[in-house]
């Protein structure tokens, strides 16, 4: 499903959280190109050399961390080399330090120069074990619970048995007190299912692809949680309000949404391809085949048959004017530009 941008993700996390481990996870995973860019507070690029090799362009910023950098010429000029088309890249990972504020990486993301960007979340990884002995003190929640789109808890498997259930709802329930939107899956060893982080194109490797992504997998490379994922056929075009309604307010538990569609303007028909990370809207054009709408929603523990439901509703052929819903989704497309 291309779209003419690249999702950049941004995965934050507090000193030691397990960002690395989470990022080597998902290059491990076949599927998909992926190119990172690797963030290190200090001269030495620790990071960078744990994850060389696995990708097809690494990019390293050494010296300094991405929120605290005079300007974002040398970040832009980064992302402007990893989502040019000869690279194909399916999705960019922005791995920031552990001192970086994901507020900052979020929107530096977000209001990047690079015109082949679009944000793809931020993913937050969260130290099931440390994290409030070192991130959440309490009082007030961290201003970082606000921009996560995704929430990673990491290590929960070394939490004690008897506290681990007390400890993993406190984590997110202070995460929803101030963002009840962002998604919170908890996990061992950085196991997340890259489903929740970027679209997979194929189950194999790319014929291309360096050969040590697949030499480095464990046995249990793939033994992660999985998420849930929800389709329907679109292959008539749609009512352009209830799409609109959908793209702002997703089933309950649904983390992202993808889909291609096509709408009647009031005197052609028109397509459409749109993404939804956390509260992240991305509406773009493009060309859909008569036969080839499709409406996916992605989450954790989804209520199938509601989701199902819900997402058959938006997909029911709708061929009269709708003024006002198409003003909406082409708002949304302007905003997206």
């Amino acid at each position: 499903m291309l779209t003419g941008r690249v999702p950049v993700v941004a995965l934050t996390g507090y000193l030691g959280a397990g960002k690395t481990t989470v990022l080597n996870h998902l290059l491990q995973q076949p599927g998909a190109r992926v190119g990172v860019v690797v963030n290190d507070f200090g001269a030495i690029n620790v990071d960078a050399g744990l994850v060389a090799g696995q990708v097809d362009e690494p990019v390293s910023i050494a010296g300094g961390c991405l929120c605290h950098l005079a300007d974002a010429s040398e970040f832009d000029a980064a992302l402007e080399k990893l989502t040019h088309p000869r690279l194909a890249l399916d999705v960019v990972v922005v791995e920031a330090s552990g001192v970086a504020d994901p507020v900052a990486l979020g929107q530096m993301i977000r209001f990047s120069g690079v015109e082949r960007v679009r944000p793809g979340g931020v993913v937050d990884v969260v130290d099931a074990v440390e994290h409030f002995a070192t991130v959440d003190a309490g009082g007030s929640p961290p201003a970082r619970y606000r921009a996560s789109s995704l929430v990673v808890v990491n290590k929960a498997d070394l939490v004690a048995p008897s506290d681990r259930d007390r400890v993993l709802a406190s984590i997110e329930r202070r995460i929803h007190e101030v963002n009840p939107r962002a998604q919170v899956v908890p996990v061992t060893r950085g196991r997340i299912d890259p489903a929740l982080v970027y679209d997979a194109a194929t189950t194999t490797d790319p014929g291309d692809q360096l050969p040590i992504a697949a030499l480095l997998r464990s046995e249990d490379a793939h033994d992660h949680v999985h998420a849930d994922a929800v389709s329907v056929a679109a292959a008539a075009p749609v009512n352009p309000s209830r799409l609109v309604d959908l793209l702002e307010r997703p089933p309950a538990g649904v983390y992202r949404l993808k889909g291609r569609v096509r709408v009647h303007t009031g005197r052609t028909v028109r397509g459409y391809l749109v993404n939804v990370v956390g509260r992240s809207v991305h509406v773009g054009s493009t060309h859909v085949p008569d036969d080839g709408g499709e409406l996916v929603a992605i989450g954790m523990g989804l209520d199938a048959r509601a989701v199902r439901q819900h997402l058959a509703r938006v997909a029911e052929p709708f061929v009269r004017p709708d003024a006002a819903g198409f003003a909406r989704l082409q708002r949304r497309r302007r905003l997206s530009l």
